[in-house]
């Protein structure tokens, strides 16, 4: 339920000299006849590149976020470049913090209003975005780049399964980043023990499940015996080339085995190292429960929000939110259950049943499903429909991937598309039907095709492709997850008349659920409750067996604000929704709503509420008139 990005502290990424360009163009100018339009040209050509270098300068400096944001770099102004992971080190660190400011104070010297439409929305997105990041990159030690659940030790191995061989110089930046994981981990070593003594080391539950991690992902006798995935993906993807004449049987020869070579005497060392340093450091974490125990605990969390959820309102809004959210629709699950006490034996015999058993066979149907209430995608494709390929997770990574997540592919080939299924969870039924819907239509692929081509097409900067609004997509991906349950219940009326009560108490058993989880993240994160008080909160819901309970504690705590990027982000699409409803009038639809959210974000929904306002008066209006 998520899609993977490979991790890096905000601008940690970026090469100090990098920006050298971009902060003189609050300089340069453009000739033009009268001091009105010198000065508008001015900000927007400065604007203008600024956006470009900030682009180059981001991906130049991480070869393998550049590999997932662009197929062919020359296109960008990346002809040239040399392949490299980013570095986690105090030194670059203290140079992310004078380019950040560097940044921020040349875009404040700029002048909104004389900006074309696209660029000051861009602009306005920018903005607020560097400088929460600014608020982060003074809590540096505050994050965790090995989280058990979503860290680079089980990250890095599924980018680099999943790294795409269109060229040669595709396949040797692979083998020139697999040769630099030594050097990145010992980054990430040295900073784990700048953190260290900052008494913010993570607990040791945590660092035990990374060192299993570390040991599973890769196994030494399968790196040796070359059975890896990484070995056995590598050839594949070799074998596509082949195909294709790009390279010859000699050449592939030669690539597997320095990808062998490299994978026994670099990669493998380095995850066995990394497990030895975690080990010596295990103990020395101050604090087992939330970053409300932490000395700045509170402002990082505050940080967190605003970066994962796209949300800028304040904890105690939040909590509304998400109470009056829960209160409603507990009533409705009792009323449900008190009406149909007999419901709850079916859930068993009922999801063996479901009409769609293959994922193929599914993601036609919510296809079909979805069009009335959808813009469709050949309105941007130019009648091209993009392929999705439905993937099993690698054994070596189910205990610690999501059930399902969407790799994003570049912009400048969007036709590709890649969901992974971890068989370990083993969804089928509607359990698999909603989860598609979420990863796939109407969800992640289907809303990243549709903005990213929407952006080609409407010449949109790319620079917006490296802002990470995790509530905007994740809140999306959740509404419509939530819309499938609804689609579910006509797909099976026919043959289980009984499907419409069952899959409304399997839809509002989710939203009770993720809401929870939410409210309990506050609650350690913010309000500093630990275990005891969390498993005394969840047992009042039923939730009481203390090894289940314990488990989802460890997880809140070691990853803050998940939750609340799916459902935070989700109530905020709703409230964006009934504002569209009461802006709009006869005019509104679900339809014109989803075809605003889409074109408009990805964003905060700061400005997805002010841009609904501008909707409502350039087009509805204009349409009344």
């Amino acid at each position: 339920m998520k899609k993977i990005k490979f991790p890096s502290f905000p601008f940690s990424n970026s090469n100090s000299n990098k920006r050298t360009v971009t902060l003189c163009a609050a300089f340069s100018f453009i000739l033009l006849s009268g001091a009105v339009f010198f000065f508008a040209g001015r900000d927007s050509r400065a604007f203008q590149d600024f956006c470009s270098d900030f682009f180059i300068s981001e991906l130049s400096a991480n070869t393998l976020n550049m590999h997932y944001n662009i197929a062919f770099p020359a296109n960008y102004g990346l002809g040239s470049y040399t392949p490299v992971l980013p570095s986690y080190s105090r030194e670059r660190k203290d140079n992310s913090c004078s380019e950040l400011a560097g940044s921020l104070e040349f875009l404040h010297s700029l002048h909104e209003k004389k900006l074309n439409g696209k660029d000051a929305y861009t602009y306005r997105l920018l903005l607020p975005y560097l400088e929460n990041e600014k608020d982060g990159m003074e809590l540096y030690y505050y994050s965790n780049p090995l989280s058990p659940s979503s860290g680079t030790q089980s990250q890095l191995p599924i980018l680099l399964a999943e790294y795409t061989f269109r060229t040669k110089q595709d396949v040797e930046d692979y083998l020139a980043l697999l040769d630099q994981t030594d050097s990145y981990f010992e980054g990430i070593a040295d900073y784990l023990k700048d953190q260290s003594a900052q008494g913010l080391f993570m607990p040791d539950y945590s660092v035990d499940k990374v060192i299993q991690q570390c040991d599973t992902i890769m196994d030494a006798s399968l790196v040796e015996s070359e059975t890896h995935f990484l070995n056995t993906t590598f050839e594949e993807r070799l074998n596509g080339l082949l195909e294709e004449g790009i390279i010859s049987e000699e050449e592939k020869n030669g690539y597997i085995s320095e990808n062998s070579r490299l994978l026994t005497t670099v990669m493998l060392p380095a995850y066995q190292k990394m497990g030895d340093e975690l080990l010596l450091l295990k103990g020395s974490g101050t604090n087992e429960n939330g970053l409300a125990h932490y000395p700045e605990g509170k402002d990082y969390y505050l940080y967190l929000i605003r970066s994962n959820t796209g949300s800028y309102r304040d904890i105690a809004d939040i909590k509304i939110m998400l109470f009056h959210d829960l209160n409603t629709n507990l009533e409705s699950l009792s009323a449900l259950l008190q009406k149909n006490p007999g419901i709850i034996a079916l859930p068993d015999s009922a999801s063996g049943a479901f009409a769609c058993n293959k994922p193929a066979d599914m993601l036609k149907n919510l296809q079909q499903t979805m069009a009335n209430q959808f813009p469709a995608l050949t309105e941007v494709t130019g009648g091209e429909m993009p392929v999705c390929t439905i993937k099993s997770i690698s054994e070596n990574l189910e205990e610690y991937c999501s059930p399902a997540f969407y790799l994003t592919p570049p912009l400048d080939d969007i036709h590709e598309n890649v969901i992974y299924i971890n068989r370990k969870n083993n969804p089928d039924g509607v359990e698999l039907y909603t989860t598609l819907a979420h990863e796939g239509y109407p969800g992640h692929l289907y809303q990243t095709v549709y903005s990213q081509l929407y952006f080609q097409k409407t010449g949109v900067d790319p620079i917006r492709s490296l802002l990470n609004f995790g509530g905007y997509v994740e809140g999306w991906a959740m509404y419509v997850e939530l819309e499938a349950y609804d689609y579910a219940k006509s797909l099976m009326k026919a043959q289980m008349p009984e499907a419409e009560t069952l899959y409304e108490i399997y839809k509002l058993d989710r939203q009770i659920q993720l809401c929870l989880y939410s409210l309990v993240d506050i609650a350690i994160h913010y309000e500093g409750a630990g275990y005891s008080q969390i498993h005394k909160m969840l047992s009042s819901v039923g939730i009481s067996t203390p090894s289940t309970t314990r488990s989802i504690y460890e997880y809140i705590v070691e990853e803050p604000t998940n939750y609340l990027k799916y459902y935070l982000g989700y109530l905020e699409i709703l409230n964006l929704k009934k504002e569209a409803r009461e802006l709009w009038g006869d005019a509104y639809s679900d339809y014109n709503f989803h075809k605003f959210y889409l074109e408009n974000g990805p964003a905060d929904f700061t400005n997805l509420g002010l841009q609904l306002k501008e909707y409502n008066n350039t087009v509805y209006k204009s349409a009344e008139a």
